[in-house]
């Protein structure tokens, strides 16, 4: 475990350390598109921050190799040079796009070939564990089919999640997380060497998620691009696809029976790893969404446009850094619930508990739909927002509002734009500035990851302030 620590922690002081140069030689390089419609920053913001978690990757793993006990999964196993391989590739791939905004179609060919790379150098689906029937050996051409698709599918997943600031980071350090846990508990747990590696890329992403978030937070100073979106997903489905293919479920011994029985025994443990959809269930959701909405249009599968799950959460009222953590909440509860599933399937309390903290995230994702009053005795012990307003203060408000619009513009020295939300942005319940939005067009092409989230009104309210322009 310290070994696995140290890892973890030197990927994320690199990755940390990096962004920063980064950041400047993306704006040097021009990989700073200008502010669109649809974006929600204020302005222009440097990508490429996938450069600085792809040299943490490579340091995390160069470090695992000198180390005295991961260094045995180098010897053991050609799964770490597979997955570099791979990711250099679509890592390359994605600083292109963020430089030069490469067709989507020559980005899922580049996935394809990363992943038919790794599979080239062992990193594929051998059998798969099937209840009531038992290991199910795959042919060579089952594997790779079904190892390209799990890694299409989950670098486009995290890809989609990416819409914004340390959305796709925060959520794939939390699967990888509930991941790492799982992979040591077979590794150390069960004595099974074959579980180390998916052991060792978890903490490796970890470290690169952690390292790049205190760059990428709202607001952020850098977004990582498909540089960063696609790595991280590509690094989390190799260690699903390590985990989920190469271990036996029959040695872990769980069950002195059958080997039927072993993997009866076992289906907690390995449907969430089969399917990675399951540990990234949210932004994997949010792809099928997508999907069927745009072909439901008649558009293709790759038009931009705004209605993913982070945009329907602005849309409902949250502010960004709310909309963020409501996303953290949902993966988390899907991830770790879960790796808690997995341990022990028949305990009734998990099942109680996840039911009761999906209820809790169902009011917390709704809340600004409803305006709860608290009485009026208990006014003086919450926020002024919930409290009830008084008919004088409403007359004294639309009053003032009247003599507002027909005087020279302003009240008590606030312009227009600032008085009814919109000229630097309106202050919302939590004491954060948050921009007027109006939904776009669907279809619009070039949207690319943090940097879509939703329309820049605020330069088409400012007419009315007055202005000039």
């Amino acid at each position: 475990m310290r070994e696995y620590l140290l890892t973890l922690c030197i990927t994320a002081a690199v990755t940390y350390l990096l962004t920063g140069p980064v950041r400047k030689f993306a704006i040097v390089a021009g990989a700073m598109p200008e502010i669109r419609a649809r974006d929600v920053h204020r302005e222009p913001t440097p990508r490429l921050g996938g450069i600085a978690m792809f040299f943490g990757l490579c340091a995390g793993l160069l470090v695992a190799d000198h180390l005295t006990n991961l260094s045995e999964v180098f010897e053991n196993s050609n799964e770490p040079r597979a997955l570099l391989s791979g990711a250099a590739l679509i890592w390359l791939i994605g600083v292109l796009d963020d430089k030069f905004e490469i067709d989507a179609l020559i980005k899922l060919g580049g996935q394809m070939i990363a992943a038919g790379v790794m599979v080239m150098q062992g990193l594929t689906i051998l059998w798969l564990p099937i209840p009531g029937v038992g290991s199910v050996s795959l042919t060579q051409w089952q594997g790779t089919l079904l190892t390209v698709a799990l890694v299409v599918i989950t670098i486009n997943a995290v890809n989609f999640a990416d819409g914004l600031d340390g959305l796709a980071a925060g959520m794939v350090c939390i699967a990888s997380a509930a991941f790492f846990m799982y992979g040591y508990r077979i590794w150390y747990g069960y004595g099974l060497e074959s579980a180390a590696p998916a052991t060792l890329f978890s903490a490796i992403l970890m470290g690169m998620c952690l390292g790049f978030l205190p760059h990428n937070m709202h607001p952020a100073r850098i977004f990582m691009g498909d540089s960063g979106s696609m790595l991280i997903g590509l690094v989390l489905a190799a260690g699903a696809i390590s985990i989920t293919g190469q271990v036996d479920p029959d040695a872990m011994n769980l069950f002195a029976g059958s080997e039927k029985e072993a993997v009866h025994q076992t289906v907690p443990v390995y449907i969430p790893l089969l399917l990675p959809l399951t540990i990234i269930a949210v932004p994997a959701a949010d792809l099928v969404l997508a999907i069927v909405r745009r072909t439901w249009r008649g558009q293709s599968p790759f038009a931009a446009d705004r209605g993913h799950l982070h945009h329907r959460l602005l849309d409902i009222g949250h502010s960004h850094s709310r909309a963020v953590l409501i996303m953290y909440f949902w993966s988390a509860l899907v991830a770790f619930g879960a790796l808690a599933y997995s341990v022990n399937s028949g305990a009734m309390w998990i099942v109680l508990g996840i039911m009761a903290l999906s209820a809790v995230g169902l009011v917390l994702l709704l809340l600004p739909r409803f305006t709860p009053r608290a009485p009026r005795w208990a006014e003086h012990f919450v926020p002024p927002r919930y409290r009830r307003r008084r008919a004088a203060e409403v007359l004294a408000e639309a009053s003032a509002e009247v003599a507002y619009a027909e005087g020279d513009g302003t009240h008590d020295g606030t312009p227009v734009g600032a008085a009814d939300g919109v000229g630097d942005g309106a202050e919302d319940v939590d004491g954060e500035r948050e921009e007027h939005r109006t939904p776009v067009v669907a279809g619009v092409s070039g949207v690319n990851g943090a940097t879509a989230v939703g329309p820049r009104s605020r330069l088409l309210d400012g007419r009315k302030a007055g202005t000039s322009r």
